[in-house]
Formats: C-alpha cells, structure tokens, sequence
C-alpha cells in the first residue's frame, strides 16, 4: 500500500473559530486569509450579538467558503420540556446557518448521566427527524459527530462511526450525514470499514482533524497540533478521500496550552503543520 502523502498547498485548509478561541470572528477572517486558509467553521459563540447575514457576507469578502456552524445536538433529556427546549434550540442553529450562508450544522449529539445510552440515542433520532422539515425548507443539512467514548456521559450517546452511520442509515435523508473527526475516532478497529461505508451512503458531510497527545494532560482542552501525537492523520484522510470525500479539511484544535500562545505565530504552526502531517 502507498502510503499517504501530505496535503500540496491549503486549497482545502478550514479553521474553526474555536481553534483560535482568543480572536473575534472579524480578526480570524483577515488573519486566516492573509496566511492562504480558505475555509472557515463558524462557532455559534462568535455570532452572539451580531448580523449573522452581514457576518456571512465578511467571510465571503474575505474569499473565505464557510464550510459549517458549531454547533447543534444535545437532545436528550428527562423531560418532554427539555426536549423539547433543545429541539428549539436547534431549530435556532438552523436558523442561524441559514443566514450566515453554511450549508450545514455539526451536531454534538448529547447524552443523559443515569440514562441508558440506547434511551438517549432513541431521543437523539426522533430530535433530529423533527427537525428534517426545517432542514428541507432552508436547505441546511445536519451532521451526526460521534464522539470518543469518555464523553459517553453527558456529551454524546454516538461514540463510534457505526453508531453515527446506523443512524444516518435509518433516518434516510439527504438533509442527514456525519462528521469524521480524528480526535474521536482514531482508535476505532472498524475505521477504515466504516468510512467506506459512509462514502457509499453518501453522508460523509465533514472531515476534522487535530492530534491526540500522550500524555493528555485534558480530555477536553489539551488537543494538539497535527504531528504532535499519535493519531495516523494521513492515514485516515487518505480512507475518507478513498470514500469519495472532496470538501475541506478542517481543523478544529481544544488547547487551553495554544490558547495562551501568540495566535499570531499558532496560526502559523497550524499551516506548517496542516502541510506537513494533514
């Protein structure tokens, strides 16, 4: 087997918003273009308080594709209420891409502590085919992440690419697909089965990367840059490519460690890195 090569040039490079946390969408905008980025993944965080549509057509001017709004999910919950609570929520998210012109929303799926995963993944389901109408009117599509199992408690009841797939499967939408982030799911023994999977079903909507490094000092916020760890990054865009996967590479990067460097220079670090380890 060849083994995979590195990305040539950033003709597919996606910053997230998080992954710069410290900047205001305006200075990511100027900053990750100036340094050749083309895409960008919007944080709903950096909308609060602003004209989404405006904000839209900014990192356009910017000649920025906005790849995906961040983020949707966390539908379980004890009571008919809550549920309900967060299908408004997400119904908002919809809303929200909608005008700033991303084509679809990462859903962070949720789970419920005490509640059996197969419990909250039903309620995961039944949210997300309610809001399928609101996904065919404006156009929005949504993508299932699933997350590594240590988040299994109360972030998300999907851990693994089957799961995600299953249910992308049995939803049965156009308006419904999954995200493939690394950081999650490298250590999956049926990865490269499962990404093959997703490319025939046609719901590989979007594809994350970082590195996960040893030792990890923070579960949530000590992700590194590509070739800081140990996760076979190239290897795993190569199966996503192998599926048919031709958007973006985005790369959406958790450091409270980065976060307290000059963003300046981090960005940087990312393209040299996304060249380099991508």
């Amino acid at each position: 087997m060849t083994a995979p090569t590195a990305p040539a040039d950033l003709s597919r490079l996606c910053l997230h918003t998080i992954t710069t946390k410290p900047w205001a969408i305006e200075t990511a905008a100027a900053k990750f273009a100036s340094a050749g980025v083309k895409g960008i993944t919007v944080w709903r965080d950096t909308l609060v308080g602003r004209d989404i549509p405006a904000t839209g057509r900014m990192l356009r001017d910017h000649g920025l594709s906005v790849v995906s709004l961040c983020r949707g999910g966390f539908f379980p919950a004890a009571t008919p209420r809550d549920r309900a609570q967060a299908l408004d929520d997400n119904r908002r998210a919809i809303a929200e891409a909608h005008a700033l012109g991303a084509p679809q929303v990462v859903l962070v799926c949720g789970a419920l502590p005490g509640q059996s995963l197969p419990e909250s993944r039903k309620q995961i389901a039944e949210g997300i085919a309610a809001l399928l109408p609101e996904c065919q009117s404006s156009g929005v599509r949504l993508a299932i992440e699933p997350l590594h199992p240590m988040y299994a408690d109360s972030r998300s009841a999907v851990n693994t690419l089957g799961q995600a797939n299953d249910m992308a499967e049995s939803l049965n939408s156009p308006h419904v697909g999954v995200a493939v982030d690394v950081y999650h799911l490298w250590w999956d023994p049926t990865l490269e089965r499962e990404i093959a999977r997703c490319g025939r079903l046609g719901a590989l909507f979007a594809f994350h990367m970082s590195d996960w490094r040893t030792p990890t000092v923070d579960f949530l916020n000590d992700r590194g840059l590509m070739g800081e760890g140990c996760i076979p990054i190239g290897q795993i865009r190569s199966w996503v490519e192998s599926a048919g996967f031709t958007g973006f590479h985005e790369v959406e990067i958790f450091s409270n460690r980065l976060w307290a460097t000059d963003q300046d220079v981090f960005l940087g670090n990312i393209v040299q890195a996304y060249l380099a380890h991508g």
